[in-house]
């Protein structure tokens, strides 16, 4: 019988692999070598190292983790060891590009300003970041794009240096994975120099790893007023954050950016189908279901007298309010785990559906592009 180690937090996989084989369902800090010494698969979070120590000696074949991030596994001690693993690439980039947009209504609001004409720096155009420059442009914001890999594959033409984007944004959003060594190394790279370099005091938004910023140099660069303001989502050595960041950013969350439901459903659903693909289970169409849906998926919208901006703004944050995020956080930081376990139910825009009165067809439009029903 066929073994399998599952974090307990992975929504809609109970029952998918149980009659293939035994399942244990573990909370990330329980894996332990003992439990998967017999194992053929883990199907993981972000919350399971999975390295020598925890692998060593197991008959562990298989590591799927729903995330798109993967510094959790030891890749190059998997490949020693003859284990195949994956990730999910892409499948919460819907959830931050819906928590990003709501971000910067918000800070729109907050700082008194309009989103139109202001320049956007996207460091790291992945499928994150590229979903957040398409926003951006739809709002009317000049779009910069820093993204060394592509722009090698694909010219120059689309991209730019990350001193331009230090020089002339307004607002800065990095979405790179965290590579700590050679080409293209991320580790740190929001560092003193970055912050003296800044020319234009911009917002900064990181919603990717923590060791993307050094928290001494962003610390100093708000005391400093370098920067015009921080959002911070993911933090330098969580779940322990620094509390003294926390109470300097005008934003903070605990790295729940992509945690949608439908984010975390593609997740379970491509770790699934990959372990059935490589054990043959014959699943591999399976689909994780039926997904949560929030109290209330219908919004009257009434255009009469407000900008475009307005209305998709009364529309994103209909779906998804930053600030509801925030304000737990900063009261219990030291739930930070706590907080990301029992996450409430949010959707993207597809479930959600607009009856509109007053509303321009152009803005309608686009707010069918970023996937909203018009009822």
């Amino acid at each position: 019988m066929m073994k399998f180690i599952v974090d307990d937090k992975i929504p809609y996989i109970k029952g998918a692999l149980e009659p293939y084989g035994k399942v244990l369902y573990l909370p990330g800090s329980e894996t332990t070598a003992e439990l998967v010494r017999d194992a053929d698969a883990i199907v993981t979070r972000t919350r399971t190292v999975c390295n020598e120590r925890l692998l060593s000696g197991s008959s562990v074949k298989f590591i799927a983790t729903a995330t798109i991030g993967f510094d959790h596994i030891d890749t190059k001690y998997c490949r020693k060891a003859g284990i195949l693993w994956v990730n999910a690439p892409g499948c919460n980039s819907g959830s931050v590009e819906q928590y990003v947009t709501s971000l910067l209504f918000v800070l729109a609001n907050k700082k008194g300003f309009e989103l139109k004409g202001k320049t956007i720096g996207v460091v790291g155009v992945g499928h994150v970041g590229s979903k957040v420059a398409k926003i951006g442009r739809m709002l009317g914001m000049n779009v910069l794009m820093n993204d060394p890999p592509r722009q090698r594959i694909e010219g120059k033409e689309l991209f730019c240096c990350f001193d331009e984007i230090a020089e002339k944004s307004d607002i800065i959003t990095f979405h790179v994975p965290l590579k700590r060594k050679g080409d293209d190394a991320t580790y740190h790279m929001a560092d003193s120099h970055f912050f003296q370099t800044l020319k234009k005091k911009p917002f900064v938004i990181n919603t990717c790893r923590g060791e993307i910023l050094d928290s001494i140099s962003t610390k100093a660069a708000l005391k400093k007023g370098l920067v015009s303001g921080m959002a911070i989502d993911c933090w330098e050595n969580e779940p322990l954050v620094d509390l003294e960041l926390l109470e300097m950013v005008d934003l903070a969350t605990p790295h729940i950016a992509g945690y949608s439901k439908d984010g975390k459903a593609k997740g379970t659903t491509v770790s699934v189908q990959a372990i059935s693909r490589f054990f043959g289970l014959g699943i591999d169409h399976w689909q994780a279901g039926p997904v949560d849906l929030p109290a209330n998926t219908v919004l009257n919208l009434n255009g009469q007298g407000l900008s475009e901006e307005e209305i998709i703004s009364r529309a994103v944050l209909f779906t998804y309010d930053i600030r509801m995020d925030d304000a737990p956080f900063r009261k219990n930081p030291e739930l930070f785990e706590q907080l990301r376990g029992d996450y409430p139910v949010r959707r993207e825009y597809p479930v959600y559906t607009l009856n509109v009165r007053n509303v321009p067809v152009s803005t309608l439009q686009k707010l069918e592009t970023m996937g909203f029903r018009i009822g």
